[in-house]
């Protein structure tokens, strides 16, 4: 199929729309009537820009308020439609998208629009035009694609055909049976659209809440399957009312959508590779300078990370403690240098244990994922990576080949002692990332691997609210929390101030007992998070646990949560610069301990502002 999107779905002037598009490589755009009335020039620009990139123009869209209406309204509907086809012939569009009307003047009945849309069609055919007609949810006679579909039928026009679009057919609930009746010639485009599950009036949430496909709850894979029925091949276009797109970057945005439309394409004919399942996290690396990383790895051996290995020929050191691998880069050059400049001292990389690096990074690429090379130096591995939050690093590692060997072969033993402290695994990894860019992350992981996201939470911060998407695999071997927040004083916001830019805030670390794993890091004189008395006493009246058992959270600053029969305990430790590790254990807990969060906000706002003093 041939595939676009609609300029309103984009920040910017029409031109830069374009040219986002267009370097999205997307075949053909949807021309917005705004973005045409308020672009300097003429329609005839407008076609030879789009002629210049490479783009078709599918249609000229929205065209309102025209079937229906009384004689007098009725005869400047169709003077209007006239005026639509002479930009539209200047435009070199042929497709006129007419929107069902909402008009309170306007008169019900299909057979009425129908006739309507036969004498448009008549109109529009002399001069080598076609239109379509779409059903709006919110329409006051027609907001079903049923009925839209009736009075396409009735017209009986070559020149008259229908738009099928997600949101309005999905939004309603509409059984999809009926499209795969719909002989595919009468469908002239279909476009796509997802959104979260919103209790709200069809309208406002069309307005303001639509997103990519993959990002939202609609189900589209099975309106996707009944047209697939049909036979349809004709255009797929994404026409996405969304604030934070309108505030975000033209061609990050334009990049997402066709990411999204791939992704959509895929689930239905499996052209890529598959999703990737993920076994882990293979190792965290850290960007330091030399005097960060003696702190920070003064503070790893005081959690009982044991110095594993030396790089052969870089100054990257590997820590290790269980499954865990905390790599540690000071290097003079290079990425992880660069990054350390831009960042301060900062996760640079993630490596992802999947079960084909190959074939991920090959998935990546075609998903539009930037793809990131350096210069490997003889005894170095070529680890497949692409470009992650923040400009961070994604490596895919797995356990054919060299790969599986990597702390082998670039790095030497140095027989150091393994005196752990219990900790066993990588959790989950918190990342934190500009309002704008969440649904970005959530299409960028989901599309890739084989994650599911949770429904997202509002979590409260001194500061403000903070949006919260986890995004996991079934079995937990991987859990991605995504933090974002509209208030510039959440720790979130002031994270992305200090670090100039999305990254890793926070790692959280597993043990089975963590009496012990607590203990063994006060021994080593690791300094925690001290949580206030007021919640030990809340914890007590809400759980029942016995008074020796809150006076050993409370003893050791432990947070605890309970779902069921089943438990979580987490401790924080104090940041380092902007990040901070987290140690949680789970007794078969699926949760993140969101009751804990403003807890835990509060006390870090809390330390904070005693430093600040």
């Amino acid at each position: 199929m041939k595939t676009s999107i609609a300029t309103v779905s984009l920040s910017g002037t029409l031109g830069e729309k374009l040219e986002a598009i267009a370097a999205a490589k997307f075949d053909a755009v949807e021309i917005f009537e705004n973005d045409l009335v308020t672009f300097n020039g003429t329609p005839a620009d407008v076609r030879s820009t789009c002629q210049d990139l490479g783009l078709d123009i599918v249609t000229l869209q929205p065209f309102r308020d025209f079937e229906g209406m009384p004689d007098g309204p009725r005869a400047r509907a169709f003077a209007r439609a006239e005026r639509k086809f002479d930009v539209m012939q200047e435009l070199g569009c042929d497709l006129l998208m007419i929107c069902s009307n909402v008009s309170p003047e306007s008169l019900g009945g299909i057979d009425r629009a129908a006739a309507d849309l036969h004498e448009l069609g008549e109109r529009a055919a002399k001069r080598g035009l076609r239109i379509a007609f779409e059903a709006l949810a919110w329409g006051r006679h027609i907001n079903d694609y049923r009925d839209s579909w009736e009075a396409v039928r009735r017209a009986d026009h070559p020149a008259v055909g229908l738009v099928l679009d997600t949101f309005h057919i999905l939004a309603r609930k509409t059984d999809l049976g009926a499209i795969r009746a719909i002989p595919k010639d009468r469908i002239f485009l279909v476009q796509v659209a997802d959104a979260p599950m919103l209790q709200m009036d069809y309208l406002s949430w069309s307005r303001h809440y639509r997103n990519f496909p993959g990002q939202g709850d609609l189900p589209l894979v099975d309106f996707m399957q009944a047209l697939s029925v049909t036979g349809y091949d004709g255009p797929l276009s994404l026409e996405i009312f969304n604030d934070q797109f309108r505030a975000g970057s033209a061609r990050s945005v334009a990049v997402d959508g066709h990411r999204s439309l791939r992704f959509l394409q895929d689930q239905l004919e499996s052209n890529l590779p598959p999703r990737s399942t993920v076994g882990g996290t293979a190792f965290v690396e850290f960007a330091l300078d030399d005097t960060a990383a003696q702190g920070f790895e003064r503070m790893l051996a005081g959690m009982g990370f044991r110095r594993a290995g030396l790089h052969k020929s870089k100054a990257v050191t590997r820590w290790q403690q269980g499954d865990i691998n905390l790599v540690v880069n000071r290097e003079k050059e290079g990425f992880a240098h660069s990054f350390n400049i831009v960042h301060g001292s900062a996760v640079c990389a993630l490596g992802l244990k999947v079960n084909d690096a190959a074939a991920t990074f090959e998935r990546a690429t075609l998903l539009l994922d930037q793809p990131f090379h350096q210069p490997v130096a003889p005894g170095e591995l070529d680890i497949p990576a692409v470009r992650g939050v923040g400009g961070s690093l994604v490596y895919f590692l797995d356990d054919a080949g060299p790969l599986a060997r990597v702390w082998e072969i670039e790095f030497d033993d140095t027989g150091a002692p393994d005196d752990g402290a219990g900790l066993t695994r990588v959790d989950h990894i918190a990342q934190s990332m500009q309002y704008e860019e969440m649904l970005s992350w959530v299409l960028f992981y989901t599309s890739l691997l084989d994650l599911k996201k949770v429904p997202p939470q509002d979590v409260p911060d001194p500061g403000g609210l903070v949006v919260s998407q986890v995004i996991e695999a079934a079995d937990g071997a991987l859990r991605l929390v995504l933090n974002a927040s509209q208030s510039h004083r959440t720790q979130s916001s002031r994270f992305l101030a200090e670090a100039f830019g999305s990254g890793v805030q926070h790692l959280a670390l597993a043990t089975d007992d963590m009496m012990r794993t607590v203990a063994r890091l006060e021994q080593n004189g690791v300094k925690l998070l001290e949580i206030p008395e007021n919640y030990y006493d809340d914890l007590e009246a809400k759980t029942g646990l016995q008074p020796e058992r809150i006076a050993e959270l409370k003893a050791h600053n432990i947070l605890y949560d309970r779902e069921g029969e089943t438990e979580y305990l987490q401790v924080y430790l104090r940041p380092f610069e902007q990040f901070f590790f987290e140690i949680v254990q789970r007794r078969d807990y699926r949760g993140y301990g969101a009751a804990n969060a403003p807890v835990r906000l509060a006390a870090q706002a809390r330390l904070a502002s005693t430093q600040r003093d």
